[in-house]
């Protein structure tokens, strides 16, 4: 991390601006959820024309079916012929449901069996746009809202986030029965008896006992407050159980949760936290077992104020090396987010606070280091999930609405979980650049919160088409182009910049005229053994985004336009460390719009 080190001892609060209030008792109107099984598979053959019956009885030749049947024995499925369709294809039926992407193989084997075949693919039953039946999925207008939502429901029809791992890095989990069967083997990883209430260290027991204070119990001054049960609250936010007619819903529904407890009475230590960190994300930690389960998504809804640590830094920088992505909550002391950590450290998502109206919650953190922004309530609107009706020691499952960049947070660690169930090799540097080029312009003043509103939709069809990307020029780097006045323009999107840093004091300037609503997507790979830093600047010299990892690591910004006319991006490549010189001092930049 490049900037001043706070060198205080730093124990972190929990980063819950709270509002509770206690949900209502409502009934909601059933709806059938997305379905992943099918009993059928359509296959058209290259000869069969649409509406052609001719074609039609060619394409059911013995030999054709003998081809179908043997691609069947390879998956155990016995295949019958049903009937033809407009399109000239024909539909065959198997012996019951199977998964959509048992079926999808036997598509391919049918193919790779008869070169005859023009395409092959399961057919699949549709339903409405997968909507929850859970009774409390009417009030999570966090979700739902043509506004200020997350636009989820459309998203739902093609990622539920399955096979996906997120760490839930907060005060650990109380059973609920929302949360049945999401929750795989954690860890304890407060170290103090006192923060843990528990009686005892570190164990292999991430249930949360309850973090009730007594006035003046934290710090001289400091307010009494019951148990916030603020891990089982993001936990219902990332992967509540969903369509089983209770409670919430969750935005990764079919993902599962590794709870690691980390904040206590009065909060929890940074060492403790980087531990959580590293284990969380598959590294190994003394005398602590390893994780059977290592996690995809890190969701750390927590902070304290300073710069960030090493400490922290360091553990961050290992789980990106493993291929996890560390989302952050961006604190809510309504101040700039330079000041509040772990947001405020390198390769993070940091995470800032919208309301119902899609503007800045009155009082998130801010600041050119925020990422994207997600709904985490404001005014008369919470975040609604799972909680624990006890004041101080557990009670019974309830459900309440809190207000926080806490809750913004999972939103976003959430909708990481669904991209990577739709699309699992990507990094990332992949991640966080397609939630960044693909959220939503905020409909309400929102200064400082990012490149807009996270879109889960655009965001999971994004992934989808992910880790590919578009052809464009290459061009080199035009000399001297130090400052802004004498940037490179670049006029073709997904244009190849092959560029060098001849000192440690160059720089490099590029140029972007963006086009009303696009968005600038920069990414910067530098040569193995340099650390380059990548900005990007607006028409007037206003930083708008900045991206500062480690030697050799890729760098990625993006901007959006959301205006009605074109607008000037410059984007600056700058020296931190490393080679700098005609042979050292290389740098890919590629600049897509």
């Amino acid at each position: 991390m490049k900037q001043t080190r706070s060198h205080h001892p730093a124990m972190l609060k929990m980063c819950a601006a709270i509002s509770f209030a206690l949900v209502a008792t409502t009934t909601g109107a059933a709806e059938q959820n997305f379905i992943v099984e099918t009993d059928r598979v359509i296959v058209k053959y290259k000869d069969s024309a649409p509406d052609s019956k001719k074609a039609a009885k060619a394409a059911l030749k013995a030999d054709r079916k003998a081809k179908l049947d043997r691609a069947g024995q390879e998956f155990g499925m016995l295949v019958s012929e049903s009937h033809s369709i407009a399109t000239g294809a024909h539909v065959f039926k198997l012996n019951g449901r199977k998964h959509l992407k048992e079926v999808e193989k036997l598509a391919a084997e049918m193919m790779a069996r008869d070169p005859d075949i023009e395409y092959a693919e399961p057919d699949r039953i549709m339903t409405h746009m997968a909507t929850a039946n859970d009774p409390y999925y009417a009030q999570q207008w966090h979700y739902t809202d043509a506004t200020g939502g997350l636009r989820l429901p459309t998203a739902w029809d093609k990622s539920t986030g399955l096979g996906v791992v997120v760490a839930v890095i907060d005060t650990g989990y109380r059973p609920h029965a929302d949360l049945s069967g999401q929750h795989l083997p954690g860890y304890d990883f407060i170290s103090s008896a006192t923060i843990g209430n528990d009686g005892n260290g570190r164990d292999n027991d991430p249930s949360d006992p309850g973090d009730r204070v007594a006035a003046g119990e934290c710090y001289a001054g400091s307010p009494a407050r019951n148990s916030s049960w603020h891990g089982t609250h993001v936990a219902g936010t990332v992967a509540a159980r969903t369509n089983n007619s209770l409670g919430v819903a969750g935005v990764a529904y079919n993902a599962k949760m590794v709870p690691v407890r980390v904040l206590g009475k009065c909060g929890g230590y940074t060492s403790d936290i980087a531990d959580a960190i590293t284990w969380s994300s598959g590294g190994a930690v003394n005398n602590v077992p390893a994780n059977a389960n290592p996690a995809k998504v890190l969701n750390l809804s927590l902070g304290g104020s300073g710069a960030c640590d090493v400490t922290t830094q360091t553990a961050i920088n290992g789980a990106r090396s493993r291929g996890a992505v560390v989302v952050v909550a961006a604190g809510n002391a309504n101040t700039d987010v330079s000041n509040a950590s772990p947001a405020n450290c390198s390769g993070v998502i940091a995470v800032a606070a919208t309301g119902k109206t899609g503007g800045r919650a009155s009082y998130s953190n801010f600041g050119t280091l925020i990422d994207v922004a997600a709904p985490g309530g404001d005014g008369s609107y919470s975040v609604i999930s799972t909680l624990n009706a006890g004041t101080s020691s557990p009670g019974a499952d309830n459900y309440a609405g809190y207000q926080g960049t806490s809750m913004a947070t999972p939103h976003v660690a959430g909708v990481a979980a669904l991209m990577f169930a739709a699309k699992p090799t990507l990094t990332p540097d992949q991640v966080e650049s397609m939630l960044k080029s693909t959220a939503r312009a905020f409909p309400a003043t929102c200064s400082g919160c990012g490149t807009g509103i996270v879109d889960a939709t655009a965001a999971v069809n994004a992934a989808i088409g992910g880790g590919t990307t578009s052809t464009g020029p290459t061009m080199n780097e035009v000399e001297s182009n130090n400052s802004s006045g004498t940037a490179n323009l670049v006029s073709t999107s997904a244009t190849t910049l092959n560029g060098v840093l001849s000192s440690s004091t160059d720089t490099d300037y590029f140029r972007v005229n963006l086009p009303a609503g696009k968005t600038l997507s920069a990414v910067m790979t530098p040569n193995l053994s340099s650390d380059y830093d990548l900005y990007v600047y607006s028409g007037s010299g206003m930083l708008l985004s900045r991206s500062q990892n480690g030697t050799g690591a890729v760098e990625s910004v993006s901007s959006a336009n959301t205006g009605t006319t074109t607008v000037t991006r410059y984007v600056r490549v700058v020296y931190y460390s490393g080679g700098a010189d005609a042979t050292s001092g290389k740098y890919t930049l590629k600049l897509s719009w």
